[in-house]
């Protein structure tokens, strides 16, 4: 089950480069690391200081040496040991706290280099529940570790350490009952770490699964309410959930197992030692003060040792999460730059096949030849392959055999940034960042100048309500800032395109899921950007295969006709059969809104 899901998601490295890399974190940090390790040693040695002195006490108390100057004279150093201690973790808690935030926020930004460099077919391969799980639950639980557990396990291992040196320096022999503790943790301890690594990648994973599921509903709310499929998506959450809730018991039933065995751990060491050092006590063995600073210190371990084991339980789920943060990087590039530029804006496909699960080809032997500067539309059938065409014609694809090439140059042998300069898909989506409207604008060029953005906006036909906005392109958009509409979004999108200045533009419908209004007035902005440009448009409304310099037609991944609009209509094939379905049916009959040539309705390319 757990390999399942890891198959199903991104990458997660292994617990070799996860320690791999948290080496590679201690080398860089070597300083910040040093200097922790020495504040909580000595703080670890001022703490050592208040059980031998208090043995001195009672040796002093039960002796007949001494006097009242003395036990003054240990008063004062115990009082001086204490706040020695205490200066000395606070300042070793202040470096930690440090460090931590020092190494969290570059992991982060790390992390989010390598997100935001995806290929974006891995993405869609992966979905959106898996990021987002690694970019929330993932992140925030190595936050949490990174944060307090670090700075929390340098402390108890120090003290841990300490304290067992410090009371085999007082008595070795009284000592012995630390080991009665080594049978509670050791087995318990081996079980737990043997399971907890796939228990705790298990739980991620429906993690991922469950905000996959949520994040899909939630985006499909409208067509879930318009096709009565509340039940179905509610059953789906309920599974998504249940394999949660065994995930999670699962990694539960692991604590419930180890933890009482650590709490044994904890106390039998401390009544062996009572027990241990009265008797060589009374049998003279070792001094009374020696027993009672002995037993002070396998007491004083109780602590430190719940919050190393304690936290072991969270490293688990640290270390799990860092596994799959640092796993996006294992993601292999899917375009190797080969330093060739293109000779030319001359886009061809030859032979192409393509194939979204081994052995069953969506594209089968598909070539296409764009001449610079005219309009292709795509039509055919539902799932014929029009839309993987466009994407691998965009680059955002390679082929499985065959190529995509653009001035004698494969797509897939430029870097995206070359790529994203000869050819741009343009969809129905959009995204408006958070950030100023200039923000969301120099994504396309950064280097642009505030006149550049304007002369884009006004080829978009948005620069009048751009200018509008209270602070005009420094006002905040996005999540948080000034609502656009979506006919403003997707305008903002347009004008990141006239930024960009592709010579060749892939349209997947990008106005198709705007109100008709919306929709025409954007078909006005869309028409300013491919003005000069070669276009290849995916065409599911058919007035723009009437309007294009030629049609292709794909039916079950090959191009069976391709010509104009008229050579096409008369050679009475597939095409002419669409054309004429929309021709001669009534606007009822189809149920499209819209109206084609002589007022008849527009059905779709796919009809």
């Amino acid at each position: 089950m757990i390999t399942d899901h890891a198959r199903r998601t991104l990458p997660i490295a292994d617990m070799r480069g996860v320690w791999e890399h948290t080496r590679g974190l201690a080398r860089e940090h070597r300083g910040l690391v040093t200097r922790v390790l020495g504040l909580h040693a000595f703080a670890a040695l001022a703490a050592l200081a208040a059980p031998w002195l208090v043995g001195r006490l009672v040796d002093v108390v039960s002796g007949s040496h001494g006097d009242t100057g003395t036990v003054d004279k240990i008063a004062v150093g115990l009082a001086v040991a204490v706040l020695t201690q205490t200066g000395l973790t606070w300042a070793a808690r202040r470096s930690s706290f440090i460090l931590g935030e020092t190494v969290f926020a570059q992991l982060r930004e790390q992390f989010v280099g390598r997100a935001v460099n995806l290929p974006l077919s891995t993405v869609e391969r992966a979905g959106t529940g898996d990021l987002v799980a690694r970019t929330t639950n993932d992140v925030e639980a190595l936050s949490h570790v990174v944060r307090f557990g670090i700075p929390s396990l340098f402390v108890a291992s120090m003290t841990v350490l300490m304290t067992t040196v410090a009371a085999l320096f007082t008595s070795p022999l009284a000592t012995l009952p630390i080991l009665l503790g080594l049978p509670f943790y050791w087995f318990s301890t081996r079980r737990y770490l043997r399971h907890a690594s796939d228990g705790y990648l298990w739980e991620r994973a429906t993690y991922a699964q469950l905000n996959g599921v949520i994040a899909e509903t939630v985006d499909g709310a409208r067509t879930i309410d318009a096709l009565s499929l509340t039940e179905v998506r509610r059953a789906r959450f309920h599974e998504a959930l249940r394999e949660c809730f065994q995930a999670e018991r699962y990694t539960l039933s692991l604590r419930l197992h180890w933890f009482p065995s650590v709490v044994f751990g904890y106390y039998v060491p401390t009544a062996g030692a009572v027990l241990w050092g009265g008797w060589l006590a009374i049998n003279g063995h070792i001094s009374a003060g020696a027993a009672t600073a002995v037993t002070l210190y396998i007491h004083q371990m109780t602590n430190p040792l719940d919050e190393v084991l304690g936290w072991l339980d969270e490293i688990q789920v640290g270390a799990t999460s860092l596994a799959r943060v640092i796993g996006v990087g294992d993601v292999p590039p899917d375009r190797v730059s080969t330093g060739e530029e293109p000779a030319g804006s001359d886009l061809t496909v030859d032979d192409v096949r393509y194939a979204y699960r081994q052995g069953h080809d969506v594209l089968r032997g598909v070539s296409l030849d764009l001449r610079p500067g005219e309009r292709l539309a795509i039509v055919g059938p539902s799932g014929a392959g029009k839309s993987t065409l466009g994407r691998l014609m965009a680059g955002i694809d390679g082929p499985r055999e065959g190529s995509v090439e653009v001035g004698g140059v494969p797509l897939v042998d430029l870097t995206l940034g070359q790529l994203r300069g000869e050819v741009a898909l343009v969809t129905q989506e959009h995204h408006v960042f958070v950030g100023t409207l200039a923000d969301n604008l120099l994504l396309a060029r950064p280097g642009a100048t505030r006149d550049e953005l304007d002369a884009a906006l006004r080829a978009v036909d948005a620069h009048e309500w751009a200018a509008g906005l209270p602070e005009g392109l420094d006002t905040q958009v996005g999540s948080g800032g000034h609502v656009l509409s979506e006919a403003q979004s997707q305008q903002v999108a347009l004008a990141r395109l006239v930024l960009a200045d592709p010579h060749t533009l892939v349209l997947d419908e990008a106005t198709s899921l705007l109100d008709p209004r919306a929709a025409r007035h954007l078909e006005r902005s869309l028409a300013a950007v491919v003005e000069g440009r070669t276009v290849v448009a995916i065409a599911h409304r058919l007035h723009t295969a009437h309007d294009a310099d030629r049609v292709a037609v794909v039916e079950d991944g090959v191009v069976s006709e391709i010509g104009t609009h008229d050579e096409l209509v008369a050679a009475d094939g597939p095409y002419a059969a669409l054309w004429a379905s929309w021709r001669d049916q009534p606007a009822a009959a189809t149920g499209v809104s819209g109206g084609g040539p002589g007022g008849h309705s527009e059905p779709t390319a796919e009809s």
